[in-house]
């Protein structure tokens, strides 16, 4: 995995020339990624995928704005990804989890134990998990994203966000307590 000083240099070349391959390397490496960020989400798949790549054009065009003193590149890109998603459901005035499939035993085959009431019990309590999530501020969402969902451990998450290793604790605590407020709120 290239690091986070290979991706400043590509970051750089490309705002700096233009540059294909550059663009192609950052291309490669994070839109897959988006996409999965995307779709854990909530989004469905075809606009996870739309949103990746639109992701990637404003890299192309505001790669000059790119400040790698104020943030690490995966999380200027995530934020990127996250506001397309927020501006995407604000214009068709969908609800952000509108893109999640229904439930289907089929496709969760572990909970197929589970009486009818515990099972919209659980559903409902996931998308209210999703929506509390999509209120935190980006950087407490990418971190809780990648510690809970990607299971990635915290000192990965720091030299991946190119941040202090408190600092990642601290916005996973932060969010947390975000979360449970805002769960509260909802009444998950």
């Amino acid at each position: 995995m290239p690091s986070p000083e290979e991706f400043n240099a590509w970051m750089a070349a490309v705002a700096q020339a233009g540059d294909r391959q550059a663009f192609a390397a950052l291309f490669k490496h994070f839109a897959p990624r988006i996409k999965s960020f995307l779709m854990r989400a909530g989004t469905a798949p075809e606009l996870a995928e739309e949103l990746a790549q639109e992701t990637m054009v404003q890299l192309w065009r505001r790669a000059s704005t790119f400040d790698p003193a104020r943030a690490s590149l995966s999380t200027w890109l995530y934020t990127i990804a996250r506001n397309l998603r927020i501006d995407h459901f604000r214009r068709t005035g969908g609800d952000p989890c509108e893109g999640e499939e229904p439930w289907d035993a089929d496709q969760q085959p572990a909970d197929a134990h589970l009486p009818p009431e515990d099972l919209l019990l659980a559903t409902q309590r996931e998308q209210g998990v999703r929506r509390a999530m999509a209120q935190l501020p980006p950087e407490q969402s990418l971190v809780l994203q990648l510690s809970f969902f990607e299971e990635r451990p915290h000192a990965i998450i720091a030299r991946d966000l190119g941040i202090p290793l408190g600092t990642v604790k601290s916005r996973i605590r932060l969010a947390v307590a975000q979360l449970r407020l805002k769960l509260d709120a909802f009444g998950s």
